[in-house]
């Protein structure tokens, strides 16, 4: 009889056990090597559809396929040792039956190995969440605003900011919460809903703005670092690497141009013949 070797990784129930806890650090990623520094410091490590925008350069993240996420989830299950690793399950994956997330979902943990996925919806999402849970798939649900319906909400704005407008939003928790979700991001709403959401729900909400009254962020690592030409108005930039990385491709260019570069002998120990 084999023996499994123990989990090291932090899990759904780990992040779960946070709740109303230490505040739980979050970010994106989509490469090995920035996986590897995230891993240090990060509670867990979203593989978002972000990748979309700020890897392909595209408007929204509906275009994402699920032959990217599983490439990119790989990637950085490669890179990280300890941070549960939740991969985005992109548009047109899920929606359609139960059976269809199932399936999707399945396919990414078995070929990433990841520890979780996450998607999209409330209320309308519960039936799916909890037949994947039910199965063996950890979920984490995002409510607020969900880019993926970008092209029916018609633009990028923050849910919420009306009281009266708060009960589709505190439904949606409450049932994507009592459906199974270990965790919920909630993207985009007004402080004082994403504080009566987190209170009322019993597991962890992890807030992309929508303030500190969140059991936990994340952000969008390319944004934070100063590196996306457009970040949302709510990132607060703890790097500017744009302008750094720039600088540096225009001293590389200028060095090319003037031939700038060590004699060959020299960087490879080479002699030439007399």
């Amino acid at each position: 009889m084999s023996v499994q070797a123990p989990i090291k990784r932090k899990t759904g129930p780990d992040i779960c056990a946070r709740k109303g806890g230490e505040p739980i650090v979050m970010l994106t990623s989509y490469h090995a090597h920035t996986a590897t520094m995230a891993d240090r410091y990060c509670d867990a490590i979203l593989v978002g559809d972000s990748l979309g925008n700020v890897m392909h350069g595209f408007e929204t993240t509906v275009p994402v396929t699920l032959e990217m996420m599983i490439l990119q989830g790989s990637a950085v299950m490669r890179g990280s040792r300890q941070a549960l690793v939740v991969v985005d399950m992109p548009f047109g994956t899920y929606e359609a039956s139960k059976e269809q997330a199932f399936h999707s979902a399945a396919r990414i943990m078995k070929e990433t190995q990841c520890g979780a996925v996450k998607l999209e919806g409330g209320v309308r999402m519960a039936e799916t969440i909890r037949f994947l849970s039910e199965r063996g798939i950890p979920v984490m649900g995002h409510i607020g605003l969900t880019p993926q319906s970008i092209n029916m909400l018609g633009s990028f704005r923050a849910q919420g900011r009306e009281e009266a407008d708060w009960a589709p939003i505190e439904n949606d928790a409450r049932a994507v919460a009592e459906a199974g979700t270990f965790a919920v991001v909630i993207e985009a709403v007004a402080e004082p809903l994403a504080r009566k959401i987190t209170a009322a729900i019993p597991v962890p909400t992890i807030g992309i703005g929508a303030s500190v009254a969140c059991d936990g962020q994340v952000l969008v690592l390319e944004d934070m670092l100063g590196l996306s030409p457009k970040p949302a108005k709510f990132v607060r930039r703890y790097g500017n690497l744009g302008p750094a990385i720039e600088e540096a491709v225009a001293a590389y260019a200028a060095d090319v141009r003037s031939r700038a570069f060590p004699a060959a002998e020299h960087v490879y120990g080479m002699k030439t013949k007399a």
